[in-house]
């Protein structure tokens, strides 16, 4: 994905063209399910997981009470229980910085944390301008120290920090009609998208204004975002639905009825992930082919790598 990792997002522009049947926008193919190398692995929590991310010193989750997960080679372990403040806020989603060395999360109650993976030192950033609101998702750009910070508030406010979240930098402004932003992304460090419960994509070329671009007619809630560019971005939503950004047009997919919680996509659309309820794992291979996995639990975020990750309910981890 241009100059950041596989998982960043990104932007938009101009004004989709919506997704009715009355476009005559032709569906991705969907296929049935298909065995699947996912394998169930050890969790050492029973919380809910609800994000799951790639840094330079493997991959890490967060989740309910929390709680941070490392994958280690003798499997995962807890490395932080409480969050940032120690009080047990949930943490609901989490990004890394562009040198793999900062992983960012943010959670319930205003949580904010920043963890240094090369020397296991916690930050606390919670309540940036006193907000106490719950955080659903953070995009973070730059470099370690040097961080560019996004979080997406279930007030329907994004919250910025151009100063790696010190305190007195952070600003916010409300994008659409004050509905939750349920997530975040950029793929360049003042570039990226947000969706929201009003079923509105919003885009920003300054990390601090956004503009509505979509999506007309959808008829579901968006719960995921992943764009490579201008011209190519994936959100994941309720009823199985699934609408790829080409710069020209959006086209939907019909996964089935599952509400698919995440979504990453590699850059050139060659290959990509989307989980959801239920357990549902569909793989893009020039169509979206449903994967089995030996978990029914609902699945909330996904990470590709040298092992792809999934993660959600009950403290669920499968890998491939």
């Amino acid at each position: 994905m241009s100059d950041r990792t596989a998982t960043r997002r990104g932007a938009l522009k101009g004004i989709g063209a919506t997704v009715a049947a009355a476009t005559g926008i032709t569906a991705f193919s969907v296929s049935g399910a298909a065995q699947s190398p996912w394998t169930a692995v050890e969790s050492p929590t029973g919380n809910t997981l609800h994000d799951v991310e790639y840094t330079d010193e493997g991959a890490y989750a967060v989740g309910g009470g929390g709680v941070v997960l490392e994958r280690t080679p003798l499997g995962w372990q807890k490395i932080v229980d409480g969050g940032p403040t120690g009080n047990g806020n949930s943490l609901y989603g989490a990004d890394v910085t562009d040198d793999g060395k900062r992983l960012w999360f943010v959670g319930s109650s205003g949580a904010i944390g920043e963890y240094d993976v090369e020397s296991g030192v916690l930050t606390d950033h919670s309540a940036p301008m006193d907000v106490t609101n719950n955080f659903n998702d953070v995009s973070v750009t730059g470099r370690a120290d040097e961080a560019n910070v996004y979080v997406a508030g279930d007030s329907g406010k994004m919250y910025y920090s151009f100063e790696n979240g010190a305190s007195q930098t952070w600003e916010y402004v409300t994008p659409g009609s004050g509905s939750a932003i349920n997530a975040v992304d950029f793929f360049d460090d003042r570039k990226g998208h947000i969706v929201d419960g009003n079923k509105s994509v919003f885009r920003t070329s300054d990390g601090a204004t956004w503009d509505k671009i979509g999506l007309a007619d959808a008829n579901v809630n968006f719960y995921g975002v992943d764009s490579d560019g201008f011209d190519d971005v994936w959100i994941s939503g309720g009823g199985g639905m699934i609408f790829h950004w080409d710069g020209v047009e959006w086209t939907p997919a019909d996964t089935g009825d599952a509400g698919l919680r995440d979504i990453e996509v590699t850059d050139d659309d060659s290959d990509g992930l989307t989980v959801g309820g239920g357990g549902k794992v569909y793989d893009l291979d020039e169509k979206w082919n449903q994967q089995a996995t030996p978990s029914g639990q609902n699945l909330k975020a996904v990470v590709r790598g040298s092992t792809d990750i999934a993660v959600g309910s009950g403290g669920t981890i499968v890998e491939r």
